[in-house]
């Protein structure tokens, strides 16, 4: 592979992504939370006590970011010249692969990563190792308030909210202090979570953001 080209690009990597977004894809959530109502699900979904149970039925869900979001996220932290990332909820790796490959480009790096599910942290560290990446990633098993309330390096590049929604401001709390001027904060599906938007859109917190394609916010600290 020469050196312009993506990590993404190699073969097994690539090969690797495409199954994965083809299983994402072929599965629907609402096998697991079809007895739900569309209220209860949104309710849920938004809950900061809730969570644990609406997540657990979606254990066997891949709860994949999108392909244009995967792309995004590597860009950013390529762009951003990312050395140190920090990811709030794994599932089965799709996000984590595209920041690990994007560490890898910029010459190395870490990747902490939070999921509270037991079963999706083996199959994400599998997809990791399969893509020769697992070197890059820290693994945090369990809630991620606990988990990243602790060990933080002192200075973060890029923030990734894409676990439970109503955690996304507590979420962020526990690592605003270490992002410094210009570093990335990503939350996917924040449209789940108005208090995190409130918070990043409001002119005196100290964010720039902007909704961007139809299910991320993206957000600069600004200092």
């Amino acid at each position: 592979m020469s050196r312009s080209a993506s990590t993404l690009a190699e073969p097994r990597i690539a090969s690797l992504l495409d199954s994965l977004f083809a299983q994402a894809e072929a599965s629907s959530p609402l096998n697991a939370i079809g007895d739900l109502s569309a209220d209860e699900r949104a309710r849920l979904m938004g809950s900061r006590t809730g969570y644990r149970d609406f997540y657990s039925r979606l254990k066997d869900m891949p709860l994949a970011v999108s392909r244009e979001t995967g792309r995004l996220l590597y860009m950013l932290a390529r762009t951003r010249r990312a050395r140190m990332i920090v990811e709030f909820g794994t599932s089965f790796g799709l996000s984590t692969l595209h920041l690990a490959a994007a560490l890898r480009d910029n010459g190395g790096g870490r990747l902490i990563t939070c999921e509270f599910e037991p079963s999706k942290v083996v199959r994400a560290r599998a997809n990791l190792m399969e893509a020769g990446l697992a070197d890059l990633v820290e693994f945090r098993e369990g809630d991620a308030l606990q988990t990243l309330g602790l060990d933080l390096p002192d200075s973060v590049d890029l923030l990734l909210l894409d676990g439970a929604k109503g955690l996304y401001p507590e979420v962020l709390s526990l690592v605003e202090g270490r992002l410094g001027p210009g570093a990335l904060v990503v939350a996917d599906n924040a449209d789940h979570s108005p208090d995190y938007l409130q918070r990043v859109r409001a002119p005196s917190r100290g964010y720039l953001s902007v909704p961007f394609a139809e299910d991320v916010e993206l957000s600069m600290r600004l200092g």
